[in-house]
């Protein structure tokens, strides 16, 4: 049998995704910050949470271009306290109210205060969420098994650098490695620690042994890559998706392109 792994796009073994909840004010400085050492994030954003410290829905596509917008329901309520139909409106309103702005499925879905349970994950397939993610850190950096329940590795004032630093020098390839951070932008003006997020970027950017994604860029390409048909032999592959594939075939970089086949 050949050893087959499949790597992230560009023959690579580590990625790093941000998630950053609300749109407050604050977005203006953080995503300043992120574009210029090229990084992306996912933004959850309310759509009926009219305050003065969130930026304009009019703004959105232009302030955000590069990165995903996603869900944080419409007006931020503790979920796992409301009915569930109530939370079906909630999430399928803010879908709604988003893509009428971005003219694209809005697909993510961060919980608002954190709030969720079994019965909330279970509804959210059906209402066209691919990923939910928790504020549970794991200070780790495995990929989640269950993208409804996705925990991330840190919240920014959790031990960052230090994480950064040890998921920088991991280099065993046999191994697919995630860095997931979280946090609210309004947070680093409150904490008065902007430096702490140029430091981070200044460390994980630009670096061509790591991944860099949005969100549901990552949940699409881990699925597609989960898709791929194999012989039993792994002499033969095809990829059904919409997306490439890449692979490493007994250490040799192997890509495999969106609807076709090929010998190994």
């Amino acid at each position: 049998m050949k050893q087959i792994y499949y790597t992230y796009p560009g023959f690579k073994a580590k990625a790093l995704t941000l998630s950053y909840d609300d749109g407050t004010v604050s977005d203006y400085r953080l995503i300043e910050t992120l574009n210029k050492y090229e990084i992306k994030t996912t933004v959850h954003l309310n759509s009926d949470l009219p305050r003065n410290d969130r930026i304009d829905s009019k703004e959105y596509n232009a302030l955000y271009v590069g990165h995903e917008i996603a869900c944080h329901t419409a007006t931020h309520p503790t979920i796992n306290r409301e009915t569930l139909s109530t939370v079906a409106m909630e999430i399928l309103q803010d879908r709604l109210a988003l893509e009428k702005l971005t003219r694209k499925p809005v697909m993510g879905l961060s919980y608002p205060n954190g709030s969720t349970s079994k019965e909330i994950e279970a509804l959210l397939p059906g209402l066209g969420i691919k990923y939910a993610r928790t504020v549970n850190s794991t200070f780790s950096f495995e990929i989640p098994e269950n993208f409804l329940s996705l925990n991330p590795t840190c919240h920014h004032n959790e031990k960052l650098l230090e994480l950064t630093d040890k998921f920088i020098n991991f280099n065993k390839r046999q191994y697919l490695k995630l860095f997931y951070l979280w946090g609210h932008s309004f947070e680093f003006d409150r904490d008065d620690n902007w430096s702490l997020l140029e430091q981070f970027c200044q460390k994980i950017s630009r670096r061509d042994d790591i991944y860099y994604a949005t969100n549901v860029e990552l949940y699409d390409y881990l699925k597609a890559a989960k898709m791929l048909e194999f012989t039993v032999d792994g002499s033969y592959v095809y990829n059904p998706t919409a997306l490439d594939i890449y692979l490493e075939v007994e250490g040799e970089k192997v890509l495999v392109e969106k609807a076709t086949g090929l010998y190994l």
